[in-house]
């Protein structure tokens, strides 16, 4: 097989994306706007002329949509467009479970994808395990002893980044084309109380959710996380979601694609939460 680009390859998935057909006889070729190392590739969906030569002789595709954009149709089409003239074939989205199809940002690409590409999958995951690591504000909550959310006492399964890569490595590479939509979770729906008591059990120091209203989380993000009221409320409004039941849900995804279970909150926290992990990005 040729190789595959990975967009984002230096994010959270993108990264492990890459390791996963490094470790399986696949060549990524890692795309990025900042090209720093040997075999990386300068990718920008803002500058065109960095597509064609970033598709040049690879076989599939990791697609990471473009960041804050509202409607990111019009810089994705094209680029499909050059990846079909170009013998692509496969095409793996990160979306998300919070997007059905055809709900803007991301849902809008489902289809597009679906209708353009010969071979292709949407990845649609639940709220990551790293967002409590790193700069996220759920890991700066944590660090400062309180995870705030707008939830209530409802429930997430949370899914591993690295589960989430080895269903993306898996569908980029399979002999045969999977062509359908991948819900991914982890094994267990956790309110975001539960799992303040297990970073708190790891952390030997207390971290307790603070649930808050959805128009109060809004002004929370914008005082305390320096985001705008516009982006403070699209966070909010999932949370309202959640709060909802939208999340409450855990699929056999990872299993039956990978073989293998699905990785447990638990075991994340075990592994990655860490007084000295936690103010790094993972």
């Amino acid at each position: 097989m040729s190789e595959v680009l990975v967009i984002g390859a230096t994010g959270t998935t993108g990264s492990r994306v890459a390791a996963f057909l490094r470790e399986h006889g696949t060549t990524p070729r890692p795309a990025t706007r900042t090209p720093r190392s040997a075999g990386q590739v300068r990718f920008d969906w803002a500058d065109r002329e960095t597509h064609a030569p970033a598709l040049r002789r690879v076989s599939a595709v990791y697609l990471v949509a473009p960041v804050g954009v509202v409607d990111p149709v019009p810089l994705v089409e094209p680029f499909l467009q050059e990846a079909l003239r170009q013998d692509v074939r496969r095409v793996v989205l990160l979306s998300s479970s919070a997007m059905p199809e055809g709900v803007p940002p991301l849902g809008a690409l489902h289809g597009l994808v679906a209708a353009t590409m010969p071979e292709w999958a949407v990845l649609r995951p639940s709220w990551f395990m790293q967002n409590f690591t790193g700069d996220h504000p759920a890991a700066a909550g944590a660090r400062a002893g309180g995870i705030v959310s707008a939830t209530g006492g409802a429930k997430v399964a949370f899914v591993d980044a690295g589960d989430i890569a080895a269903v993306a490595g898996r569908a980029l590479t399979d002999d045969v084309p999977h062509n359908t939509a991948h819900l991914l979770t982890g094994p267990t729906a956790l309110s975001y109380a539960d799992v303040a008591g297990i970073v708190s059990r790891r952390l030997g120091t207390p971290v307790r959710h603070r649930s808050l209203s959805t128009d109060e989380l809004v002004r929370h993000l914008v005082e305390h996380g320096g985001m705008t009221a516009g982006f403070a409320g699209f966070l909010a409004a999932l949370d309202e979601d959640v709060r909802g039941g939208s999340e409450d849900r855990v699929t056999d995804t990872v299993e039956r694609v990978t073989g293998r279970p699905a990785r447990s909150f638990q075991e994340f926290a075990d592994t990655e939460i860490m007084p000295a992990k936690l103010s790094t990005h993972i």
